[in-house]
């Protein structure tokens, strides 16, 4: 895409968000073509989204599930940055009227505590985790203006993976210890259980994701860093929170994360 088509697709990408506008599609003019032009979109988007002087945690991998890849037509991960005014800690009160969907999905995520080279013959478990600080329990926010799930990765990509907020828990230092894939989330709504999952839902391991998203990233001219924090798919069924919701969805030796829609 020309310079001027990739202005023109976020300009219409952050109008959809800012006037909550619901959309079957991009203009066919503004429609990526594959997904370095998704990224190239994403990244226009993402700079016109971020208050002076802020820049991006770091990283969101979307479609790392069965369940989320089958919700999108979509065959593949893909990521999207993660924003500080879209973050908050446990315990966050979020405005329902921002959202146009409140899609909630709880996912692990990890802290780096170093920069994170590219390994020509990609990276493993092992060799991620060297780079890994700590992990955190989490839950993001999915939210979209696409009148359907089925839009397909690029207009996806480009919406920075339908990013809509991230709520965190504490970190810990000792995850190591911990078996995240079969480390088991409960996701509670108004103290009723909703939904339960493991970390094998994503990529069939947390690390799996954090794998992928190393050897993905230099693809398009970034990379891990130290500092990045990186949420990696949600490991449950989804569902859609309601105005007045209190939320809670606990991870096995992690902990929990709460927050409300008012």
């Amino acid at each position: 895409m020309e310079p001027e088509r990739i202005r023109a697709a976020a300009d219409e990408l952050s109008a959809m968000r800012r006037d909550k506008r619901i959309r079957a599609d991009l203009d066919p003019m503004h429609r990526p073509a594959d997904l370095g032009d998704a990224y190239a979109v994403q990244a226009q988007l993402v700079a016109g989204l971020l208050p002076p002087g802020e820049t991006p945690i770091g990283y969101k991998v979307a479609c790392t599930s069965r369940i989320a890849q089958a919700a999108l037509h979509i065959d593949r991960p893909v990521f999207g940055r993660l924003l500080p005014h879209t973050t908050s800690r446990s315990g966050a009160v979020l405005p329902a009227d921002r959202f146009v969907h409140r899609v909630v999905e709880a996912e692990f995520a990890f802290r780096l505590g170093a920069d994170v080279p590219h390994r020509p013959r990609g990276h493993t478990h092992e060799s991620i985790a060297e780079f890994i600080d700590t992990a955190m329990p989490a839950v993001e926010i999915v939210d979209h203006r696409f009148e359907s799930w089925a839009i397909g990765a690029l207009p996806i990509a480009a919406d920075n993976a339908i990013h809509g907020w991230w709520i965190h828990g504490e970190p810990i230092e000792a995850w190591r210890e911990i078996d995240l894939g079969r480390a088991e989330v409960v996701v509670a709504r108004n103290g009723e259980t909703v939904t339960t999952g493991t970390g094998a839902a994503a990529l069939g391991h947390p690390l799996t994701v954090m794998a992928w998203l190393a050897d993905e990233l230099p693809k398009y001219g970034a990379a891990l860093a130290a500092g990045d924090v990186v949420t990696t798919g949600v490991t449950t069924d989804v569902f859609e929170a309601d105005a007045g919701d209190e939320l809670r969805a606990e991870f096995d030796g992690l902990g929990a994360v709460e927050l409300r829609f008012e």
